[in-house]
């Protein structure tokens, strides 16, 4: 099977991160994975939600996706009153996701806030999220360490996500839209640096799949998200 853009199965579309996007907030950057494209923005409060412990901090996220972001106009979540399921779902991916990065005791009492906002929409936006979203996140905390806010950096590890799923019986690495929409089977995954696994949602969008063929995408995965996090280190400089 020739995938739509020529590309590998085992293949990442073209990944870009652009930090220091936005000059307000404590982090920023701008992720292009292919077509899709996430603007990222990490924002700092001295302040935490009541259920947060004393003296720990918190890591949120929150997610939308803007209106020409499809091919299509999508109402803003504001003109329907509420939060999209979608979105609500996405958003609480990405800060479970970013809170797996980081000792909250070290962070002390204060709230990141990471903003994902999809600019274009393309497959994967949740998962160039969480990677765009760690960035964004590691440039706020060196700030804070920078202005001796915090004595040291309180990342326990880094996180990055990518996609994967079975179209026409075969694996594919980083599903386009194309791809997603017509996947038999469709998996995203999440994990660290050390290669341990933060969160898998896998779905049989068109049939049941074995145990061997989840062990095999999250296995494509673990590829994927080596390259991906190679992208990461470059942006922050490192």
């Amino acid at each position: 099977m020739a995938r739509i853009d020529g590309r590998a199965n085992d293949q990442l579309r073209p990944i870009e991160i652009i930090p220091d996007i936005n000059k307000f907030a404590e982090g920023s950057c701008l992720i292009r994975c292919g077509n899709t494209h996430v603007l990222c923005t990490a924002s700092v409060e001295d302040r935490v939600p009541p259920h947060v412990p004393e003296g720990e901090g918190w890591v949120t996220a929150e997610y939308s996706m803007l209106p020409r972001a499809n091919r299509e106009r999508s109402k803003r979540d504001i003109a329907k009153l509420k939060l999209s399921a979608r979105s609500a779902e996405i958003q609480r991916l990405v800060g479970r996701s970013l809170r797996a990065a980081v000792d909250m005791k070290a962070l002390g009492p204060r709230t990141i806030t990471v903003d994902c906002d999809v600019l274009q929409g393309d497959g994967g936006t949740r998962t160039a999220s969480v990677t765009g979203g760690f960035v964004a996140l590691s440039l706020a905390l060196h700030k804070l360490v920078e202005e001796g806010t915090l004595e040291a950096m309180p990342l326990k590890t880094c996180v990055a996500a990518i996609s994967a799923g079975i179209v026409d019986d075969q694996l594919l690495l980083d599903l386009c839209y194309e791809e997603d929409s017509s996947a038999q089977v469709d998996l995203n995954c999440v994990m660290t640096g050390e290669g341990e696994l933060v969160e898998l949602q896998g779905t049989g969008e068109g049939r049941a799949f074995t145990l061997e063929e989840q062990r095999a995408l999250v296995e494509l995965c673990a590829k994927g998200i080596r390259e991906v996090q190679a992208v990461q280190k470059a942006a922050l400089g490192g």
